[in-house]
């Protein structure tokens, strides 16, 4: 997907990185963008369910990518349908435990916690792919899971853990499966990235409004008329799906995998930073150590997998 970057060592003559130019920066807007969905959500599901703001979001999604099921008219569709409606169903899964997750727990905790994935991601390989990660993966991943003990219980012992650490650890840990499970599922057989992007989208309105129907009975309650709650649903229909997805695929051929992986990479502490100046949310001293556990270990074993692609 991305293409290889150029390596800098200590040697005379060595070939400089490229300067940070327009493709870093729409990347490092991306995360900052990311960072605050977590803010979004929270203000968003503070005024409705969680279920009903999951339907609106992804439907609202779908309709606007209506024009990419243009692309599904090529051979072998049905098989690309098949495997985009698995990685959707995943998604939905992921999308669940996350935005219960937020709507239980603080937005910066959440933006902490959802990057154990990277940890999680060759503990998944082991398991489902019998792939054994190496000790350095091994010794990231312990280091992201002290990091989230020491973020979990930065507000004292068993009695200040909330819900929803634990819904954004599911989260991260179903993140973590699903690189495993795209490879398998994830061929698009011809199919354009956004008709794929198109399809999981209609799967994932329609199984949060099977999930509602089940949960809530059939009535839709009314929605809200307030200016936060509808900028939150275009913050994160817009910009979270719709221009990150334009930006990631600018970016993909432009920019080298370890400069994506260090500025997305930064996710998690715009999350935190948008959450105090946001939601006006405060994080201890071990909170703040915890984070910075989880986005240091993410960041080695994001770093190291790209050099070495």
């Amino acid at each position: 997907m991305q293409a290889s970057g150029i390596r800098v060592d200590g040697n005379i003559g060595a070939r400089r990185m490229p300067r940070f130019g327009a493709t870093e920066a729409l990347l490092l807007l991306v995360a900052v963008i990311w960072g605050g969905s977590y803010s979004a959500a929270k203000t968003a599901t503070a005024q409705v369910p969680v279920l009903q703001f999951l339907v609106l979001r992804f439907g609202l999604t779908f309709l606007l990518l209506l024009p990419a099921l243009r692309g599904l008219a090529v051979p072998g569709w049905r098989a690309a349908l098949a495997g985009a409606s698995v990685l959707g169903l995943n998604l939905l899964a992921i999308f669940v435990c996350e935005t219960f997750g937020v709507s239980l727990t603080t937005a910066s905790n959440a933006a902490f916690l959802i990057s154990l994935c990277v940890a999680f991601t060759p503990l998944c390989e082991w398991w489902l792919l019998r792939e054994r990660p190496g000790r350095a993966v091994l010794s990231a991943a312990a280091l992201s899971l002290l990091g989230a003990g020491l973020l979990a219980f930065q507000h004292g012992g068993v009695s200040g853990l909330a819900w929803g650490d634990g819904l954004m650890v599911l989260a991260a840990f179903l993140r973590g499966a699903m690189v495993c499970l795209t490879p398998r599922h994830g061929r698009r057989h011809g199919l354009p990235a956004l008709t794929v992007t198109a399809v999981q989208m209609g799967v994932m309105a329609l199984g949060s409004a099977a999930l509602m129907l089940a949960v809530q009975g059939p009535a839709w309650p009314p929605l809200p008329r307030t200016a936060p709650f509808w900028g939150a649903m275009a913050f994160l229909v817009l910009l979270c799906t719709l221009f990150a997805f334009f930006v990631q695929n600018h970016a993909a051929s432009r920019t080298s995998p370890s400069r994506v992986a260090l500025l997305m990479g930064s996710e998690p502490l715009w999350g935190a930073l948008i959450a105090m100046l946001w939601m006006g949310e405060r994080m201890t001293v071990q909170g703040w150590i915890g984070g910075l556990l989880i986005v240091g270990a993410a960041w080695w074993v994001t770093r190291r997998t790209a050099d070495n692609a």
